[in-house]
């Protein structure tokens, strides 16, 4: 029966080879549909969907709110800022409360590693981690093995380099975890203050040379620095980092091959990527956004019980 072994997807760890295939097999299906005149199907016309937001976030919950339109549900969006949560309520008595209103679906991000894991033990209606923390943020690496999958026909035996922050970087683990699953090979890439101690545990490759590792690649994923997270500072400036690992078009001429160039967003354009790199035909960072909804509409609809179209 083609449905998800998991009620909910709060990491890509908890996913079989087997759900990632089915989740990109409903994806290619969706994707056909958002490039339609019409958008819509009515899939989830009697299902509520609540988007539960505890960090901000622009592109994922703009791309989560799009799927469930695009699938005829009925949306809720929570932002705790403007909320009873700066009065002091729990997240559980939150939640509960907008259980209370007869939501089906929990769509949450959370800058505490494990809150939707916490929340999936307490509640019945489906959860669907949109990022907690530094730990995990399936659904974009859903979209960006999908990515890789659709420009390069398969992820198995593919090398790909994760680039810049991988300490503070929900994007990397999850990415690690999808792309060791699907049979690619892995390689992580900076500064050594920015690559966590426990790597080596992960099956992955470390590089600490940006020209080497990208040599090395088919496709190079470059990660944003996120200041927002780093209560120390983990090198001497953005200016440095840039000169040893930032990716520039200069570096890429040099290969004797083309590589594609993935970024999950938002990008710190002359930090990690320079705009020729951002901008050009090899990158497929806007590929990315549109694929991205596509997975989600996928994500939501087999959890909701749909089946493989």
């Amino acid at each position: 029966m083609d449905q998800l072994s998991t009620k909910h997807l709060l990491g890509i760890k908890d996913l079989t080879e087997q759900d990632l295939q089915l989740i990109f097999s409903t994806a290619d299906h969706f994707k056909e549909v958002i490039n339609r005149p019409i958008k819509k199907v009515p899939s989830l016309r009697d299902i509520t969907i609540a988007n539960v937001f505890f960090e901000n976030s622009t592109r994922t919950r703009l791309s989560f709110e799009l799927a469930q339109k695009r699938l005829s549900a009925d949306v809720i969006n929570f932002a705790a800022s403007n909320s009873s949560v700066k009065k002091g309520e729990t997240l559980l008595d939150t939640v509960n409360n907008i259980l209370s209103m007869k939501v089906d679906m929990i769509v949450m991000r959370h800058s505490s590693p494990g809150a939707p894991h916490f929340l999936a033990k307490h509640i019945d209606a489906h959860v669907v981690n949109a990022g907690d923390g530094t730990h995990e943020h399936p659904t974009q690496a859903l979209l960006d093995t999908f990515s890789i999958r659709r420009q390069l026909g398969d992820v198995a035996g593919k090398k790909v380099v994760i680039v810049g922050d991988i300490l503070h970087s929900r994007v990397a683990l999850s990415n690690i975890f999808a792309l060791k699953k699907l049979g690619a090979e892995v390689m992580v890439c900076g500064p050594s203050t920015l690559i966590p101690k426990y790597i080596d545990t992960l099956g992955v490759k470390v590089s600490h040379n940006v020209k080497e590792a990208l040599a090395w690649c088919d496709v190079a994923n470059v990660l944003r620095i996120q200041l927002e997270r780093q209560q120390i500072k983990y090198f001497p400036s953005l200016r440095e980092y840039s000169t040893y690992f930032g990716v520039n078009k200069q570096i890429l001429d040099e290969l004797d091959k083309e590589i594609v160039i993935m970024h999950p967003g938002p990008i710190n354009r002359g930090v990690e990527l320079s705009s020729d790199v951002a901008d050009a035909d090899n990158a497929i960072i806007l590929d990315q956004v549109e694929n991205g909804v596509a997975i989600r509409m996928a994500v939501i609809y087999l959890l909701a019980g749909g089946t493989a179209a």
